[in-house]
């Protein structure tokens, strides 16, 4: 049996939305219909292999979060607190996978951790443009960094529920993203989501899983 994995670290600037990300999907997780069917295993491919993706699990996620309920069916969001420090959550997909959520504040520090990594989200505020050049920054500082060479990493533009969000194109755009995939080593993917209101939270999981499976 493989043994636990390092934790998947989710950085970003200080009020992007982290620490409502994490427990939005703890939430999604503990929901009737969010967890693993009784009985169910993961699916297997004609190699004998895991898919990277367990179907049960996207489909009813996309089908919950789409639906016309919205952010009712999710719920108010759950308070949150500027995360000073690190906060260590566990998620439970097909394997128990850890996220360490590291505060914006401790930008400065954020390396110190990357030796103990098995991917990157990187959260970026699609709403605030003030935040652009910082984000910018340290998202090239992090896929610069050596002991990150190898780890993929999954941007998040976050709150595009808000009205004066930016759309992904002009986020693309402002961070001249197809340069910086271009020259990356890391394996990069964008979604757009919305803490809030569940946006994007299926991709997130659906990444996590496929990225973090048990290698075969």
């Amino acid at each position: 049996m493989a043994g636990p994995r390092p934790p998947c670290l989710l950085l970003g600037a200080a009020g992007v939305g982290k620490s409502l990300l994490v427990k939005r999907l703890q939430n999604i997780r503990g929901r009737p219909g969010g967890g693993r069917p009784r009985g169910a295993s993961g699916a297997r491919s004609q190699r004998g292999r895991r898919s990277r993706v367990p179907f049960w699990l996207v489909l009813n996620l996309r089908a919950q979060l789409s639906s016309k309920e919205g952010a009712q069916g999710l719920g108010e969001p759950p308070a949150t607190l500027p995360t000073v420090g690190t906060n260590l959550t566990d998620l439970l997909l097909q394997r128990k996978i850890t996220i360490r959520e590291l505060g914006g504040c401790m930008g400065p520090i954020w390396p110190s951790y990357y030796g103990d990594c098995s991917a990157v989200l990187f959260m970026i505020d699609a709403a605030n443009p003030t935040q652009i050049s910082s984000s910018c920054i340290q998202l090239l500082s992090l896929l610069s960094a050596e002991q990150l060479a190898s780890v993929s990493v999954l941007i998040l533009f976050n709150k595009i529920d808000l009205p004066c969000c930016m759309s992904l194109v002009e986020m693309k755009s402002l961070f001249r993203m197809q340069d910086i995939v271009s020259c990356a080593s890391q394996p990069i993917t964008m979604v757009e989501t919305s803490a809030r209101d569940g946006t994007g939270l299926p991709d997130v999981l659906q990444w996590l899983q496929a990225t973090l499976r048990d290698p075969s």
